[in-house]
């Protein structure tokens, strides 16, 4: 196996939380109820207690993941390769490898004891399957991106190209059941990193066929190869989680069941761990002060950056002196140290302090540092130009935003000091849960949106790709020809890496910079409560997490 670049790592490991949502959780033993029969067998059933703030938006490995539903898929599917408890690669599905002198053909031999839960074994045609499902324009992904690198999926999903939707021209083939040939367009040293994304993971092609439209809406309308199946699912109230008995690493899994509770509101999910009905509580503000010296407590820095999305579909933010001005006309250290109170950082780049280096040694913010920082008289200055182009002297601008507690105090604030900085705006907030967030998103039916991003592989181009005119996350409008070229060129040319990397600080540079596209708003961190039982909570540093390493200690 070859190992990969070394400017290719992560600096930031610890605890992380979901973008959709805040996680929690603790195995507590069933309580003994009179006339209950089985309530022994119950009491020796190790179940781990979580929360969550909403709903699961989608189980397809080709839907519009967030973090809750990337967390879910990969806990009951599995792919070639997953993030294992220690935040590395390794082989999920895959038994060996092998890789070409030249990077461009991998051959990967799965495990024929890797099982769906309906007994048949997982097959490389359900890759195929689920791959070409994942790049077929009827059904495409919106991370379908994240495929590039593998021969001709780039050209599959252009319209303008000839082999459009011409999904059988993958460069994938499966000799037999369980041999998976994979050609690439380029040596993309991150390769196996990728293939951890849900969109690369297996479908059971007959069943998923069968099921049709009602595929992954309902438990009984899913099948599964990972370490658990989603035993029940009351939608926007709980789910269950059990331990998939046919997985092939089964040993691996130490807890019986997972079960979820939504908790909209911080203050219901702390009644729920106090109550020790969940064992993790997620804490917003006006509960760190409360816990903060509590033995349970804990606080980290996550590989997440939350960004206040401008669209430039509207006449007003089509202007670049008012979107700098809405970017530098508040105080993002305030928020992060006064509102936040978690250990969140205020953010002027996407790609955070720490993150990647160059080949050199180079941090990737030494060139250009904090980008379009500046001060409420700068703003004001901005704000008046861009109103003087514009020929008006009041903008109203609506700010869809999230509708847990600790989201909406940012978003009040945000309003409140922009409000007061740029002279005749108003903001109206539009607080939506994740999933129905994510849709108005994506019909960029809203003016600014508390949006967020967290990365699924250690290189600057998982969040830069997101703003690609031509993408699918491309929420905000942002069209510019340079930044498009620089990204997508760093997508597939790896042959001279210290370019790559300063032509990729030169696309953030334009994007927040020159443009102000985006307003960068903080880098997330983490405070929680976590009950001392809980052993092998895993949290990923791409903010998802796994579950079957959990050991809970009576």
């Amino acid at each position: 196996m070859r190992k990969k670049s070394l400017w290719f790592f992560m600096m930031i490991l610890g605890s992380f939380v979901l973008l959709a949502g805040c996680y929690g959780g603790e195995s507590t033993q069933e309580p003994e109820k009179a006339g209950d029969s089985t309530s022994d067998e119950k009491a020796e059933k190790s179940v781990l207690h979580l929360a969550v703030a909403g709903e699961i938006p989608t189980l397809k490995t080709n839907g519009a993941m967030d973090g809750l539903s990337q967390t879910m898929i990969q806990n009951v599917f599995e792919g070639l390769f997953r993030i294992d408890a220690d935040d590395k690669v390794s082989e999920g599905l895959v038994e060996t490898y092998d890789v070409s002198e030249d990077g461009l053909k991998y051959t990967f031999h799965l495990r024929e004891d890797a099982l769906w839960s309906n007994g048949e074994p997982t097959k490389a045609t359900d890759f195929l399957y689920a791959w070409k499902k994942a790049l077929h324009p009827d059904t495409i992904s919106p991370h379908a991106y994240l495929m590039d690198s593998v021969k001709n999926a780039a050209n599959i999903q252009d319209p303008e190209d000839e082999m459009y939707g011409k999904v059988d021209e993958l460069g994938a083939t499966a000799p037999d059941d369980f041999t998976l040939e994979v050609e690439l367009e380029n040596d993309v040293p991150y390769f196996t990193e990728l293939l951890t994304n849900p969109v690369f993971y297996p479908q059971n092609e007959k069943f998923s066929e069968e099921q049709g439209d009602k595929y992954g809406l309902e438990p009984e309308n899913l099948v599964f190869n990972g370490p658990f199946t989603l035993d029940s699912w009351d939608h926007d109230q709980k789910w269950t989680l059990m331990k998939n008995a046919d997985y092939w690493n089964a040993d691996t899994v130490n807890v019986d069941e997972v079960n979820f509770k939504v908790a909209k509101d911080t203050s219901t999910e702390v009644n729920l761990y106090e109550t020790d009905t969940i064992d993790v509580a997620n804490l917003s503000s006006e509960f760190v002060d409360v816990y903060k010296d509590h033995e349970e407590y804990t606080t980290s820095l996550k590989s997440e950056v939350y960004f206040l999305r401008m669209n430039q579909k509207n006449e007003f933010l089509k202007n670049v002196n008012i979107r700098k001005a809405i970017d530098m006309g508040w105080n993002k250290e305030q928020a992060a140290d006064s509102i936040l109170k978690n250990g969140s950082k205020a953010a002027y780049w996407l790609v955070f302090p720490g993150f990647v280096e160059s080949q050199d040694g180079e941090e990737f913010r030494e060139r250009f540092g904090d980008l379009n920082k500046g001060t409420p008289e700068e703003a004001k200055e901005l704000w008046n130009k861009g109103l003087e182009e514009l020929g008006v002297k009041e903008i109203n601008l609506g700010l869809l935003s999230y509708d847990d507690g600790q989201r909406k105090s940012v978003a009040e604030y945000m309003k409140n000091q922009l409000e007061k900085n740029l002279p005749g705006l108003s903001i109206t907030i539009n607080q939506q849960p994740n999933k129905q967030k994510l849709a108005l998103e994506d019909d960029l039916n809203y003016d600014l949106s508390y949006s967020g991003w967290r990365n699924d592989i250690a290189d600057p181009v998982e969040f830069l790709s997101v703003f690609l005119s031509d993408g699918a996350y491309n929420w905000q409008e942002f069209k510019n020809e340079q930044y498009d070229k620089n990204v997508k060129k760093a997508m597939v040319d790896f042959t001279d890496l210290d370019k790559r990397f300063a032509e990729l600080q030169e696309a953030e540079e334009i994007l927040i910079g020159e443009e102000a596209a985006i307003s960068p708003l903080y880098q997330a961190g983490s405070a929680r409560l976590i009950k001392p039982n809980v052993k092998g909570f895993t949290a990923h540093a791409n903010s998802t997490y796994s579950y079957q390493w959990v050991t809970i200690d009576n």
